[in-house]
């Protein structure tokens, strides 16, 4: 099934970032450091980068956090880490930005809140500014409207206006209607202070996943801004990766939205990478990007009652995507790399032969032995105790063989960096 694709759109580039128009959706993600301890920011983005994150937002809400955004950009570059920074501002940006002129040289991109710049003319001052300022130093800006935030001056306006309708319109449309007019006025503000069009990204942010495509889909239909996607306060665990899937899944499979994020609250003590893992794995199961090679696997039934299955392909997608930080850089198109892990003779041959490289373990009951099928062909039967290195030594093998230099899969990469 072909996908539509939203092609209309401006196309914005955020250092050698290339986001809308034909561009690849692009993955982003922010810190939860405090960013006054440049350290420990520095060192998060750098994790969030190598897990594929392509831009990376950082909180500017303090003198303190202002003050050393350029030192956590120049210790991004000694680690080697060009990934653009994104500068989160609310209620303070214009005052951030004029007394810290490094740190808004050293941001990519400022993000916007129309609902938290402030009101009236004072409000209208702060807000061009910021334009001006991304506008001299050539900086791209994300107008980001949520629906916590919004501009309570243009509800209000919005909400009297449809009491004195013949028939008014339901609250709830009145302010979905609000957050994309507010984006809407936001933009073009910018554009009459002089920020070009290719310089601008909307967001309108709900945390209700029908809200949320709704929103976008007449947002869509009527601007031809790049939009970044994503459910505000998604939530926890599989709740918030079920939720900005089910969102963001439509809205893509209809061609809205170019760039992406899924703000999940993490488990107590775990990585903050989660989040772009998923956002990585909706985009690569939609088949419209590749990040790392996918590993298919069976659910297990009462044929498989051991784990050996199941800790194998985990072992695999574990081994993958760790080597992928290395891989990317020296196997081109081993991004799309297929491996199969299945647990009995049911599926598992089938399966196995349709992946670039798998095995066939297996289930309750089966002679104890393990074939390997190599692009669709069986190779070797593996057995004995050490089935797991074995066969993770195999597929390390394939990827130099089949993607190195002279490798027959090794592709022309035409990635979303610009020269």
């Amino acid at each position: 099934m072909s996908l539509f694709v939203r092609r209309n759109t401006h196309q914005v580039t955020i250092e050698h970032i290339n986001i809308g128009s034909d561009a690849p959706i692009v993955v982003q993600s922010m810190t939860n450091t405090d960013t006054a301890d440049a350290i420990a920011t520095a060192n998060q983005v750098k994790l969030l980068s190598d897990a594929g994150s392509e831009l990376v937002r950082i909180t500017v809400n303090t003198p303190e956090a202002a003050s050393k955004v350029a030192e956590i950009r120049s210790r991004l570059n000694d680690m080697g880490c060009n990934t653009p920074l994104i500068g989160d501002f609310h209620f303070n940006g214009e005052r951030l930005l004029a007394a810290y002129p490094d740190c808004a040289k050293a941001l990519a991109k400022y993000r916007i809140n129309p609902g938290n710049v402030g009101k009236g003319a004072k409000g209208d001052e702060k807000f061009a500014y910021m334009i001006r300022t991304a506008a001299e130093l050539n900086k791209a800006v994300r107008i980001g409207v949520n629906w916590g935030s919004l501009d309570q001056n243009l509800a209000k306006k919005m909400m009297d206006e449809n009491r004195s309708l013949p028939t008014p319109k339901p609250p709830e449309a009145v302010m979905k209607e609000a957050l994309i007019v507010s984006a809407l006025q936001s933009a073009q503000k910018a554009v009459d202070l002089g920020l070009p069009e290719n310089k601008i990204i909307l967001s309108c942010k709900v945390s209700a996943v029908q809200d949320l495509i709704e929103v976008y889909r007449e947002l869509g239909s009527r601007c031809a801004y790049p939009l970044h996607l994503g459910l505000t306060e998604a939530g926890m665990g599989s709740k918030g990766i079920v939720a900005s899937t089910a969102a963001l899944a439509i809205l893509l499979q209809q061609g809205i939205g170019d760039t992406i994020r899924v703000s999940l609250t993490p488990e107590p003590n775990s990585l903050r990478t989660q989040e772009v893992i998923v956002a990585q794995e909706i985009l690569q199961t939609m088949g419209l990007r590749s990040f790392t090679p996918l590993v298919t696997a069976c659910p297990g039934c009462g044929r498989t009652t051991s784990t050996v299955f199941q800790e194998l392909a985990r072992d695999v997608q574990n081994f993958l995507r760790e080597k992928m930080k290395v891989w990317r850089h020296q196997y081109s198109g081993v991004e799309n790399l297929n491996v199969a892990v299945m647990g009995c003779v049911v599926n598992g041959p089938g399966e196995s032969k349709l992946a670039d490289i798998g095995i066939s373990l297996p289930g309750t009951g089966e002679t104890p032995v393990a074939p390997v099928y190599i692009d669709g062909e069986r190779k070797i039967t593996l057995k004995g105790d050490n089935i797991a290195q074995e066969f993770i030594a195999i597929v390390e093998q394939y990827v130099i063989e089949n993607y190195g230099e002279n490798g027959k899969k090794r592709r022309v990469v035409f990635p979303i960096m610009s020269p």
